[in-house]
C-alpha cells in the first residue's frame, strides 16, 4: 500500500487578494438543472463536454449550497511536496496569482517594478509641487522684465534679470499658498491620493516579491535570466509544475486555456461586449454618421461598473452572483445597475474639473518637449483604444496583441497614405501655406544668425516656433506621390495578414469607406490626445446617455453569455471559442454551428480566435467541436490546394523561398509569400477559379514546412531552426486569416449574384444560406425572446452609416430560426 502525500487544506487567510477564486482542485460541479422559465435554445446543456463546464441556470440558489464547492467540509486539498513549501501553496485568488506571474514577466522583474512604482510616485509629486511653485512662488513681473528686479530682496538693483530675482522667498511663497483656501484643499486631496497610491504600491511590491521567489524556487528562473525567457517558456514550466504535483491536485490537467481564462477573465468579456455592439460608446453626428468614443477614463468607469467596483457585477471576484443567473430578476438588477451608473456619472461630473486640470498638466509636461523636438509628432498615427479592443482575439494576451499590431502598423499606415481621398484644393492651399511660413521662418533665422540680439525682440522666438509648427502641419496635407503609387489592395492585404480584420469595400465608394474605417482604427495622435483631454467632460455624458439606457441589454448579456468552468469559475462563453455555440456559418462553420443570430460572434471572431490560439499553443488539445472545425479547415485547405494545383500553372512556394530570407521576422516570410494579390477582386466572375485556392496552396506548403524542421533554413544551426518555427506559425495564421476572408467575401458575392444554388454545383465552396428579411435578421437575445428597441445590434447595424465601421460586414443570415425566436420588430 503506497503512502499518500501530505495534504494541506485551504484554510489560511488569502495572500493574493480578498476575493477567493475556485481552486484548481475544485471538483466537477453537479449536472445543470433545467428550469421551466428558460427559453428554448438558451440552455442546452454543456457547451463542450470535454471541457467539463456548465451553463448558468435559473435554479434555486439555496439548492446550490449543497454543492461541494460551498461546503466547508469538502474543501479541495493541495499537495505540498517537501522542499517546495511556500506561500504559493495557499493561494485562494488564482486570478491574481496568474496575473501577477504574467505581469512580473512582462515588467522585467522585481527591480524594474520597484523603480517603475517609485518613479510614478515621484512624477506625481513633481507635477503637483512644480505646478504649485509656478503658481505661487514666481514673480512674473520680474521674470517678464516689467519691473527692474524683485523688490522683496535687499540689495542693489540688477541690470540683468536672474532666476533668483524672479523666485520669491520661501516665507512669502508659503504665505501666498496659505492665502488660497482652494489651493490648500487641492493639495490635501493630492496628498491623500498619493498616500493611497503609496499604500497600494507597497502591497503590490510584497506580492511581487513572493512572485520573484516563486520564479526562482519553483520555476527555476533567476532574475538575471528572466529577460532571455519567453512567456511561452514560463507558461510551459508552470504547467509542468502543476502536472508534477508542485501546485495542486485537480480533476483534470491544467491547460494553457485555463491560464488564459484566469488572466483575461474580464478582458474577454470586454472583447465580447465590443463584438456585440455594447462597447465602445457611440454618438450620432448632426451631419450624418457616428463617432465612437472610448477614452482611458471611460474604460476605467466601465471596469468599475462591471468588474471591479463595489457595486459592479463581479465585484472583483471570479463568480457572478446568483441573482444574475436568474432571468426573473433581470428588471430589478437593471434598475439597480442604472442607479449605479447614475451615481458614478454624478461623481465623475463633480470631479471633472480636477481631472481635467490634471489631464491638461500631464499632457503639457509629457508632450511639450516632444513638440519642440518633433513638431509633426501630433500628425503621426497610432492604434486607438478602439482598435485594441475591436481587433483583439479572445484569449489574446496584451504582449501578443501589441506584437501583432506593431507588425500591422506599417502596411496600415501605408494604406491610409495610398488610399487617401484626393483633395486637390486642400493640397494647393497647403503648399502655399508651407511656402509663406517657410519664407518668414528663413528670414527670421538669417537675422538671428547675423545678430543674436534679434532673439531679445519681443515674440520673435514665439513667431519662429509657430511658423515651424504651421509649416509642419500644412505639409501633412500634401499627398505623398511615392505612397500613392503603391497598390492600396496589396497594402490592405498586408495589413489584413496581421490585423485579421478587413474593412469591406462595398459599392462604388468602397475605397473611401475602407479608408474611413481604417482611419478610425489608426488615428492621429492629436485626435487621441484631444479625446483624452475631453474625457473628463464627455465621460459623464456617455455614462448617462449610452450605458444607462442599455442596462437591460448588459444584464441580459452577462446572463446569457456566462458559463461556469470547473476549477476556473464564471467566464465569458465566447472565450471558450466553441464553434458549435458561437460560430458563424459564413466563416466555414456551416453545418457545425447551432448558434442563433444572437449567439454568433461577428466578423468571424470565434473561428479566428480558435485558429490563433491553436497555432500559438500547438500542445493544446482543443475539445470536440473545436477540434472538428480545425480538422474541417485543414481538409478544406488541402481540397482547395489540390484544385489550384490542377487548374493553375502557378506552383506553390518551395522551402527555398523561406530559406533565402536572412531576416528572422514574420514580415519577411509574408513578403516572400504575398507577392500577388490574394484577396478576390470586386468584379469576380462566378465562373472564375476560386481565389482562395491560391492561398490554400500557400497554406499547404507552409504547413508542410512547419512540420518538417529540416526545411527551415537548411544547413542552419538547431537554434536558428527553432527560432524560425514561431515565425512560421505567425505567417500561417496570417494566411489563414486571408483564406477565411476570401471564403467570406466570395460567399457574400454569390449572394449578390443571386446564383448561389447554381454555383454550388460547380464551385468548391459551400453555397450561402438563404437570405432572411430585414426584420428576421435582427438579433434578439432578451430573456423573454423579444428584441428591445434599444438593442445596439438594431441601432448600429441596421444602417451602415451609423455603424462603428460604416462599410463593415453585412448582417449575417440564417437558414433556420429557432422555434422560440420570433421575428423581432425594429
Amino acid at each position: 500500500m503506497q503512502a499518500r502525500p501530505a495534504m494541506t487544506p485551504i484554510s489560511v487567510p488569502p495572500s493574493w487578494g480578498s476575493h477567493s477564486a475556485p481552486p484548481l482542485a475544485s471538483v466537477t460541479p453537479p449536472p445543470p438543472c433545467r428550469c421551466p422559465q428558460d427559453p428554448p435554445g438558451l440552455r442546452i446543456g454543456p457547451l463542450i463536454p470535454e471541457q467539463d463546464y456548465e451553463r448558468l441556470e435559473d435554479c434555486d440558489p439555496e439548492g446550490s449550497q449543497d454543492s461541494p464547492l460551498h461546503g466547508e467540509e469538502q474543501q479541495p486539498l493541495l499537495h505540498v511536496p517537501e522542499g517546495l513549501r511556500g506561500s504559493w501553496h495557499h493561494i485562494q485568488n488564482l486570478d491574481s496569482f496568474f496575473t501577477k506571474i504574467y505581469s512580473y514577466h512582462q515588467r522585467s522583474g522585481f527591480a524594474c517594478i520597484l523603480l517603475e512604482d517609485v518613479f510614478q510616485l515621484g512624477q506625481f509629486i513633481f507635477i503637483v509641487t512644480f505646478t504649485t511653485f509656478l503658481l505661487r512662488c514666481v514673480d512674473y513681473n520680474v521674470l517678464f522684465a516689467n519691473q527692474p528686479n524683485n523688490r522683496t530682496r535687499p540689495g542693489l538693483l540688477h541690470s540683468k534679470v536672474t532666476l533668483s530675482d524672479a523666485i520669491l522667498p520661501s516665507s512669502q511663497c508659503a504665505q501666498r499658498i496659505h492665502s488660497s483656501s482652494l489651493l490648500v484643499f487641492l493639495l490635501i486631496l493630492a496628498t491623500a491620493f498619493w498616500l493611497f497610491q503609496l499604500l497600494r504600491s507597497v502591497c503590490n511590491l510584497f506580492s511581487y516579491w513572493d512572485i520573484q521567489v516563486f520564479y526562482r524556487e519553483a520555476l527555476h528562473i533567476p532574475p538575471g535570466e528572466l529577460g532571455s525567457v519567453s512567456w511561452a517558456e514560463v507558461q510551459s514550466r508552470l504547467l509542468a509544475l502543476q502536472r508534477s504535483g508542485g501546485l495542486c491536485v485537480q480533476p483534470r490537467p491544467l491547460t494553457e486555456l485555463d491560464v488564459h481564462h484566469r488572466i483575461l477573465r474580464y478582458t474577454n468579456y470586454q472583447v465580447a461586449l465590443a463584438n456585440k455592439g455594447l462597447l465602445p460608446a457611440r454618438c450620432a453626428l448632426p451631419w450624418g454618421g457616428s463617432v465612437a468614443f472610448l477614452s482611458r477614463g471611460l474604460a476605467l468607469n466601465v471596469d468599475l461598473l462591471l468588474f471591479r467596483g463595489p457595486f459592479s457585477l463581479f465585484r472583483g471576484g471570479w463568480e457572478l452572483p446568483d441573482a444574475y443567473k436568474r432571468s426573473d430578476q433581470r428588471a430589478a438588477l437593471a434598475a439597480r445597475w442604472r442607479r449605479s451608473v447614475l451615481l458614478l456619472a454624478v461623481v465623475n461630473l463633480a470631479l471633472s474639473p480636477l481631472v481635467l486640470a490634471w489631464q491638461v498638466l500631464h499632457a503639457f509636461y509629457s508632450h511639450a518637449e516632444l513638440l519642440r523636438r518633433e513638431p509633426g509628432a501630433l500628425g503621426t498615427r497610432r492604434w486607438s483604444r478602439l482598435a485594441r479592443l475591436q481587433l483583439r482575439h479572445f484569449n489574446e494576451l496584451p504582449h501578443e496583441l501589441r506584437a501583432r499590431l506593431a507588425r500591422a502598423y506599417r502596411p496600415a499606415a501605408a494604406f491610409l497614405r495610398a488610399a487617401a481621398p484626393p483633395a486637390p484644393l486642400l493640397a494647393l492651399l497647403a503648399r502655399q501655406l508651407v511656402f509663406f511660413a517657410g519664407a518668414l521662418f528663413a528670414a527670421l533665422l538669417v537675422l538671428t544668425v547675423y545678430d543674436e540680439d534679434v532673439l531679445a525682440v519681443e515674440h520673435v522666438l514665439t513667431a519662429m516656433t509657430a511658423l515651424g509648427i504651421l509649416a509642419t502641419v500644412a505639409r501633412s496635407f500634401i499627398p505623398d506621390e511615392q505612397a500613392q503609387s503603391r497598390s492600396p489592395q496589396l497594402l490592405l492585404q498586408a495589413a489584413l495578414a496581421h490585423m485579421h480584420y478587413l474593412p469591406e469595400e462595398t459599392g462604388p465608394a468602397g475605397k473611401a469607406s475602407a479608408y474611413r474605417q481604417m482611419a478610425r482604427l489608426l488615428q492621429y495622435r492629436a485626435v487621441s490626445l484631444t479625446e483624452e483631454l475631453l474625457s473628463p467632460l464627455l465621460t459623464p455624458l456617455f455614462l448617462l446617455f449610452w450605458f444607462r439606457p442599455r442596462a437591460l441589454e448588459i444584464i441580459d448579456f452577462f446572463h446569457h453569455f456566462t458559463v461556469d468552468v470547473a476549477g476556473v469559475g464564471d467566464i465569458c462563453s465566447f472565450a471558450l471559442m466553441d464553434v458549435k455555440r458561437h460560430g458563424h456559418p459564413q466563416w466555414l462553420s456551416e453545418g457545425q454551428t447551432e448558434a442563433s443570430l444572437s449567439q454568433r460572434a461577428e466578423d468571424g471572431k470565434t473561428e479566428l480566435s480558435l485558429m490563433r490560439f491553436s497555432l500559438v499553443h500547438p500542445q493544446w488539445r482543443p475539445p470536440g467541436h473545436s477540434s472538428k472545425f480545425l480538422g474541417h479547415l485543414r481538409g478544406r485547405v488541402q481540397q482547395d490546394a489540390a484544385t489550384w494545383g490542377a487548374n493553375s500553372v502557378r506552383s506553390p512556394p518551395t522551402p527555398g523561398v523561406l530559406s533565402n530570407s536572412s531576416s528572422p521576422l514574420p514580415e519577411t516570410f509574408l513578403a516572400n509569400l504575398l507577392v500577388q494579390p490574394l484577396l478576390p477582386p470586386q468584379d469576380l466572375s462566378p465562373t472564375a477559379p476560386c481565389p482562395a485556392a491560391a492561398t490554400a496552396s500557400l497554406l499547404a506548403s507552409i504547413s508542410r514546412i512547419a512540420q518538417d524542421s529540416s526545411c527551415v533554413s537548411p544547413g542552419g544551426t538547431g537554434g536558428q531552426k527553432l527560432a524560425q518555427l514561431p515565425e512560421l506559425a505567425s505567417a500561417e495564421m496570417s494566411l489563414h486569416a486571408i483564406y477565411l476572408y476570401q471564403l467570406h467575401q466570395q460567399q457574400q458575392q454569390q449572394e449578390l449574384w443571386g446564383e448561389a444554388s447554381a454555383s454550388s454545383l460547380s464551385r468548391p465552396w459551400s453555397s450561402p444560406p438563404q437570405t432572411l428579411s430585414p426584420d428576421e435578421e435582427k438579433p434578439s437575445w432578451s430573456s423573454d425572446g423579444s428584441s428591445p428597441a434599444s438593442s445596439p445590434r438594431q441601432q448600429w447595424r441596421t444602417q451602415r452609416a451609423q455603424n462603428l465601421f460604416p462599410g463593415g460586414f453585412q448582417e449575417p443570415t440564417d437558414t433556420q430560426k429557432e422555434p422560440s425566436q420570433a421575428p423581432s420588430i425594429d
